[in-house]
């Protein structure tokens, strides 16, 4: 007897055994992570950089259950944001914030306030030889940490 997997989006959960190749109709009712444990789920999906993990919860239902509701994976790259933006990280999580939400909220503003204090636009004369992604909102003391390390180059 074939088991086939059958995915209930409403609850992210998988019942059912067997092989996740099993098909109805010819069209596959699963992926590779509905064979896994969730646990080695995570574990791949640990792996992945910031842009590549959002882009696999796009995929489909169940890697984005897996992916939205693990916030190990999350907290991993907001901790590696934690030296850039340390404030911002601890306001939020301060304020009861998930890790999730926290990222969202502070990736841009630390990718772009970690180039401005490597120094990469120290050069720039004017506002229109800066790329697009090079500006966001910012507050005062991070613009003040900035200044002072453009000041010392």
């Amino acid at each position: 007897m074939q088991h086939v997997l059958n995915w209930n989006p409403d609850t992210c959960a998988i019942h059912g055994g067997g092989s996740a190749l099993a098909s109805v109709g010819g069209v596959p009712d699963g992926s590779f992570v509905a064979t896994l444990p969730t646990e080695m789920s995570v574990r791949i999906f640990g792996e992945l950089d910031v842009r590549s993990l959002c882009r696999a919860s796009l995929a489909c239902r169940q890697w984005n259950c897996i992916i939205e509701g693990t916030e190990g994976l999350w907290r991993s790259h907001c901790l590696s944001m934690l030296a850039i933006c340390h404030r911002e990280v601890d306001g939020d999580r301060r304020d009861g914030l998930s890790w999730k939400i926290t990222l969202v909220r502070n990736y841009q503003k630390g990718c772009v306030k970690k180039r401005w204090l490597k120094g990469r636009y120290s050069k720039v004369r004017s506002a229109e030889d800066l790329p697009p992604i090079t500006m966001c909102p910012m507050d005062v003391e991070t613009w003040g940490e900035i200044l002072e390390a453009e000041l010392e180059r």
